[in-house]
């Protein structure tokens, strides 16, 4: 089974340890020929504007798209939960989605770099001790679907200061079938077990 990592920009290189970490064979993807063959994708994070010009002029964007559509297995992390969802507020006119996510998200909402906070969240189905959180200008979740699973929520009292516009029981994990995202970056901890839900739900059988 191999597993990719877009590779066009973010925290690639994080999210490929982590998933051979686990004893994972991992290929980066920079082309539409690097998604043959994959099992599943992490979308890491950066900037998602960015990212989805890239995913246009290197080609992959469209191709990317029909396999989400058959239900390739995504793991999108920050700028990748905004180009995973279904709607995307404070964004540009003319950035492309996937829609793959029934989320509508607000880029940058918790505020800017300098906004930027920790906190421990207790997340539903990898028991355990709470998942320590990063969140680095983060989106926000403003809704969620009816046919969105929320695994874990902002807690009130996030440690180390909480970004401009956090609120205790915002959504931040949410897994809709083949289709999981964090508002945070999971892949800059050593807790591998948000890779290990996205590894055990590339097993599943695609619809």
């Amino acid at each position: 089974m191999t597993l990719g990592v877009l590779a066009l920009q973010g925290d690639v290189r994080e999210h490929v340890a982590a998933l051979e970490s686990l004893g994972v064979l991992v290929r980066t993807v920079r082309h539409r020929e690097d998604l043959d063959g994959l099992r599943g994708l992490v979308i890491p994070g950066g900037e998602s504007t960015t990212l989805s010009m890239l995913l246009e002029s290197s080609g992959l964007f469209d191709p990317l798209a029909a396999q989400l559509e058959q239900g390739l297995p995504v793991f999108g992390t920050c700028a990748g939960m905004i180009l995973l969802a279904a709607s995307v507020l404070d964004g540009r006119r003319d950035q492309r989605r996937f829609g793959v996510i029934d989320l509508t998200i607000r880029r940058n909402g918790y505020g800017r770099q300098r906004a930027s906070f920790e906190c421990d969240l207790a997340v539903s189905g990898i028991g355990g001790d709470p998942v320590h959180a990063v969140f680095i200008r983060a989106p926000v979740v403003e809704r969620a679907g009816p046919g969105v699973e929320v695994l874990a929520t902002l807690p009130p009292t996030p440690s180390g200061g909480r970004g401009d516009g956090a609120r205790p029981g915002q959504p931040v994990v949410c897994r809709q079938g083949s289709v999981l995202t964090t508002s945070f970056h999971p892949e800059l901890t050593g807790d591998r077990r948000l890779h290990q839900l996205f590894v055990e739900m590339t097993k599943e059988e695609r619809r």
